[in-house]
C-alpha cells in the first residue's frame, strides 16, 4: 500500500515521541506499532527513526532527551537525512518541550508536523491573548502539517490557530487486527478497562455502576492500568467488590492481549480523552463498548450502534448500560460485531500508517494541504 504513495526518493523522518515508542502512554503504544508497521510494509523509501524526546524521568532528565534530540536534528541535517520532523504533543510540559524542538527545526530548516494527542488540550490551551497561547499558535501556524484525531480537534486547533486551517488533516488513532481470538468471559461476562487509573478515567464512578450492580449475576471486572492502584483496590474491598474485580495493575501488550480477549465489554467511562486507544482495541476485537461522549469519540462510536455512550460522570447511566450488555447476549454481539466492521474499513493499522506516510510526503515536498 506504501508504494504508490512514496515518490522516488527516499524521505529521512524524525520521530519526537515519549520513549522512542517503548514506552507505556498512548503516544509510544502507537508510534511503536506505526514502527513496525512500516517496517513490515515498507520497501525503503521511508526511512523513520523514532526517538526519545522526554524519557521517563523526572524533569531535569526531560530536558537533557529534548535537547538529545535537537542535537539529533543538527547531526541528521548536516547528514542530509532530515527531511520531516514529526512532533508528537500533548499537554502542559510536552507542549514546553516540542515548542523548543519545532523552533530548532525551522531553524534548521527542517520541515515539521505536529501530531496532536492531548486529551486536555482544550482546556490547556486556552482562547486567550496570553504570551503562552501566542507561542502555541506561532508553533500551530508555522507547522508544515498537523496531524489531528478526529473533527472536534481540528475544529478546535482551527479557532485557535486560524493560520493552520489549510493544514490540518485527521487521521484516527489504530491498532493493529488482534493476533489472539476473541473467546469472551465465559459463564461470566468481562467488564474491562484499560488506562490509567484516577479520577479523569472515570474510574471512580465506574466502581461505583459495579456497586450497583452487585445484585446482577454472572459477571466479573478487570480494571488494568497503572497509577491510583492501590487506594482503588482498597476502596472495592470497601464496596464489598474483592470478590468481583481483579486489579493486574499496568500490563504489557501480551497481557493487554490476553485480558481483551477474554473480555465481553470494553468500558472507559472518561471525562476527557483525544481518541483513546483502548476503545480501538476493544472495537478490533469486537467487544461491546461502553464509554463517554467526549473528545473524538464519536468519531467512532455512534450509541446505540457501535457501542453505548453515557454522560461523563452519570453513575446511574452507566449502571444501566454494563447491565444491559450483562442481560443480553445478542446485544452484546450486535455491537461488537458493528465495532469491529469499523475498526476493519478505519481503524487498521495499515491504513493509519499509508496515512501518515502521505502526510510525511507532502511535508518534505511542499504540496498544498490535504483538508479533512
Amino acid at each position: 500500500m506504501l508504494q504508490s504513495l512514496l515518490p522516488d526518493r527516499k524521505i529521512h523522518v524524525l520521530v519526537a515521541t515519549p520513549s522512542g515508542g517503548s514506552g507505556q502512554g498512548g503516544i509510544d503504544r502507537i508510534m511503536a506499532a506505526l514502527d513496525r508497521e512500516l517496517q513490515r510494509q515498507g520497501d525503503g523509501k521511508v526511512e523513520a527513526r523514532f526517538l526519545p524526546s522526554r524519557g521517563s524521568g523526572s524533569v531535569a532528565l526531560s530536558v537533557f532527551y529534548m535537547i538529545g534530540f535537537c542535537l539529533r536534528m543538527l547531526v541528521a541535517r548536516i547528514a542530509g537525512r532530515a527531511d520531516v520532523v514529526h512532533i508528537n504533543v500533548s499537554s502542559f510540559g510536552s507542549t514546553y518541550r516540542k515548542m523548543v524542538i519545532a523552533r530548532c527545526a525551522r531553524l534548521l530548516g527542517i520541515p515539521y508536523v505536529l501530531h496532536l494527542h492531548g486529551a486536555e488540550y482544550q482546556t490547556f490551551w486556552k482562547e486567550n491573548r496570553s504570551f503562552m497561547s501566542r507561542r502555541i499558535r506561532h508553533m500551530f501556524e508555522h507547522a508544515d502539517r498537523i496531524v489531528v484525531l478526529g473533527r472536534i480537534w481540528r475544529d478546535f486547533v482551527t479557532a485557535r490557530a486560524p493560520g493552520a486551517a489549510g493544514n490540518i488533516v485527521i487521521v484516527a488513532n489504530a491498532t493493529e487486527v488482534p493476533s489472539l481470538a476473541h473467546v469472551g468471559g465465559g459463564d461470566s461476562v468481562h467488564i474491562l478497562f484499560l488506562g490509567r487509573i484516577g479520577d479523569r478515567k472515570g474510574v471512580p464512578q465506574l466502581l461505583d455502576a459495579l456497586h450497583r450492580m452487585r445484585p446482577v449475576k454472572q459477571w466479573r471486572a478487570t480494571i488494568a492500568g497503572d497509577g491510583d492502584v492501590e487506594a482503588v483496590r482498597a476502596r472495592s474491598a470497601g464496596l464489598g467488590l474483592a470478590g468481583c474485580i481483579a486489579f493486574p495493575g499496568w500490563v504489557g501488550p501480551n497481557e493487554v492481549g490476553s485480558l481483551i480477549a477474554s473480555a465481553d465489554i470494553l468500558a472507559l467511562p472518561s471525562f476527557a480523552e483525544n481518541l483513546p486507544v483502548s476503545v480501538i482495541e476493544g472495537m478490533a476485537s469486537g467487544l461491546a463498548v461502553v464509554t463517554t461522549p467526549v473528545g473524538a469519540v464519536e468519531d467512532i462510536i455512534i450509541d446505540k450502534k457501535t457501542g453505548l455512550l453515557v454522560p461523563p460522570g452519570d453513575v446511574a447511566a452507566l449502571t444501566k448500560a454494563l447491565t444491559e450488555l450483562v442481560d443480553d447476549t445478542a446485544l452484546r454481539a450486535r455491537l461488537g460485531s458493528a465495532a469491529m466492521a469499523v475498526h476493519r474499513e478505519r481503524l487498521e493499522l495499515s491504513s493509519f500508517a499509508a496515512s501518515i506516510c502521505r502526510v510525511w510526503d507532502e511535508a518534505a515536498n511542499g504540496r498544498p494541504g490535504a483538508k479533512s
